[in-house]
């Protein structure tokens, strides 16, 4: 992964405006996904597994039944960095695919 850096407070806050469902909490953005059931579920974390190591950047997430909760943040830059933004689309993208 190439050097990265913390993103400002101000520039946090306004890419969590440009995503749905997402908030911060401290040094992370979290999300939970609710799909309709396990396999569902456990398809996304498939395919978020996927690019999240095409990416050399791995989420915190917790799975139970069809919810997936999702942290992320760059341990690297001390915080919050525009990789957490690009894998939270990505994220987005492959539960919209999913979820219809």
């Amino acid at each position: 992964m190439p050097a990265i850096s913390k993103l400002p407070d101000a520039d946090v806050t306004r890419e969590l405006a440009t995503l749905d469902g997402w908030i911060r909490e401290g040094d992370k953005i979290t999300r939970e996904y609710k799909f309709a059931d396990f396999v569902t579920a456990f398809s996304f974390m498939a395919g978020a597994a996927l690019a999240a190591e095409k990416m050399d950047h791995h989420p915190e997430w917790f799975n139970v039944y069809n919810k997936v909760r999702v942290h992320l943040t760059t341990h690297d830059a001390g915080g919050i960095s525009a990789f957490d933004f690009q894998l939270a689309r990505t994220m987005d993208t492959q539960a919209r695919r999913l979820l219809g």
